[in-house]
């Protein structure tokens, strides 16, 4: 299980190899890549600036990571999530899961952007014509993420 947080730009190919060369036990390989939109409320996203106290991140990234694998049978997982000033179209997040069968990958993957999208502590500025502003979770992301409670 590897979490890294970064300002640089990730390969999602290459990091996805990797993972799926590690073990010849694995059957599937399961990910998700978030980007930055540009428009979000409707109104044009010029940039978002992530901002995170390193060692809260990680811990709470690895956090994530630990429960998935108590919940699932997975073989590994990998959460990369870049801070800094991004544009539209940048990269922002890049979450992959490997086990032997897709359903178990399908769900902790979900289970991990869902947990990540509520529970990480970073935090979001949008740069819009409008101005700035912070941004929350969704309503939406909250509800993804309550379900998991219940399983």
């Amino acid at each position: 299980m590897s979490v890294r947080v970064q300002l640089e730009d990730f390969d999602v190919a290459a990091e996805l190899r990797a993972l799926r060369l590690a073990s010849a036990e694995i059957g599937a390989v399961v990910s998700f890549v978030g980007q930055v939109r540009d428009i979000n409320d409707g109104d044009d996203v010029q940039t978002l600036t992530l901002e995170h106290y390193p060692e809260m991140t990680t811990r709470a990234l690895e956090k994530i990571t630990q429960e998935a694998q108590s919940r699932w049978d997975i073989h590994d997982s990998l959460i990369i999530h870049r801070v800094g000033t991004l544009k539209p179209q940048d990269q922002i997040v890049l979450v992959a899961v490997t086990s032997q069968h897709r359903g178990e990958a399908f769900k902790a993957c979900e289970f991990m952007m869902d947990y990540l999208k509520t529970q990480a502590p970073f935090w979001k500025k949008e740069a819009t014509s409008q101005g700035e502003r912070w941004v929350d979770a969704k309503l939406s992301d909250d509800e993804a993420q309550a379900r998991w409670e219940s399983e």
